[in-house]
């Protein structure tokens, strides 16, 4: 077994704990790029270990209440199947080379979207509170099955979208659903989701046990450690890490050229660094300015009648 794997595994392990987000688009593409693994065996090796991680977070948030099983329904009707039809779509086009770079060019559009849809969900995370009763919300049944239809086929196609890119439709379609619920729901059917897309691999043989193996024997650790310490780390700054990092695999498996990968990627993290800077200074300021109305007050207060 490939240690090397295994710390590939923890790292996105602890991305993955850290902030709900990005094991798929993560360690996929850490798979093919740096591993040099084909796109079909990098696929169906990180689905089987998603399908063994996901139910650890899922069965917390099942304790806690935080799922709407009335939408894991809806979704999982329709996400299920198409899964699996993503998988039987990737045999009936073949396994050459061409059909290797098909996935890869998929996979490099759907990090795009991945990593477009968790600025979307942090940009309305600072909007939202995961605290506070939940607001009663009205299934729609059909727009509900369609995220799924679409969500399930791009798993099955390059195992990226149960949680960075479904997650952000139910966002859309749902915004009075509450962060916790949000998050749990969508978890929760990424369980059957990953499972049907992995079973549809390993019965067509593209599955590499040796391979899932390893990414596990890192990944499950990862996950636990990351979630320990979630509730110290900065998610803001793990996030805005994850989605660069996100761009850059993207455009390097779109066979974008190095020095443009490297220029696009600079200018994201200078951007990043630059709204860091601009927030840190003006959070300062706003808590100055309410203490100097208080203490202006308790002045008045003092005055002599």
């Amino acid at each position: 077994m490939d240690l090397t794997l295994a710390l590939a595994g923890l790292g996105v392990g602890i991305v993955v704990g850290l902030t709900g987000m990005g094991g798929g688009a993560l360690m996929t593409p850490i798979l093919v790029l740096v591993f040099g693994i084909p796109p079909v065996a990098a696929v169906s090796s990180d689905l089987a270990a998603s399908a063994v991680m996901k139910p650890f977070g899922g069965f917390v948030h099942a304790r806690r209440g935080t799922v709407n099983w009335k939408l894991v329904g809806w979704l999982c009707a329709g996400s299920v199947p198409s899964a699996f039809c993503g998988v039987l779509l990737l045999r009936l086009l073949g396994d050459d080379e061409t059909v290797q770079h098909t996935i890869k060019i998929s996979l490099g559009v759907a990090l795009l979207l991945a990593a477009g849809g968790m600025l979307l969900k942090a940009w309305a995370g600072r909007r939202r509170t995961g605290d506070g009763p939940a607001e009663p919300i009205t299934v729609r049944p059909l727009p509900t099955l369609l995220i799924g239809v679409g969500g399930g086929l791009i798993v099955g196609l390059t195992s990226v979208g149960s949680g960075s890119l479904i997650i952000v439709a139910l966002l859309a379609l749902y915004p009075k659903l509450r962060a916790n619920d949000l998050v749990g729901t969508d978890l929760v059917q990424a369980i059957p989701l990953v499972l049907s897309a992995a079973v549809g691999h390993a019965f067509f043989g593209d599955l590499k046990l040796d391979l899932a193996g390893a990414v596990l024997l890192g990944s499950i650790p990862g996950v636990l450690i990351g979630a320990r310490i979630s509730s110290r780390a900065p998610g803001g700054i793990v996030r805005t890490a994850l989605v660069v990092v996100l761009l850059a695999s993207s455009l390097k498996l779109l066979d974008v050229p190095t020095a443009t990968v490297g220029a696009v990627t600079g200018a994201a993290v200078v951007v990043a660094l630059t709204l860091a800077v601009v927030r840190r200074v003006r959070t300062p300021r706003a808590a100055a300015e309410i203490p100097g109305q208080a203490r202006r007050s308790d002045e008045n207060d003092k005055i002599p009648v």
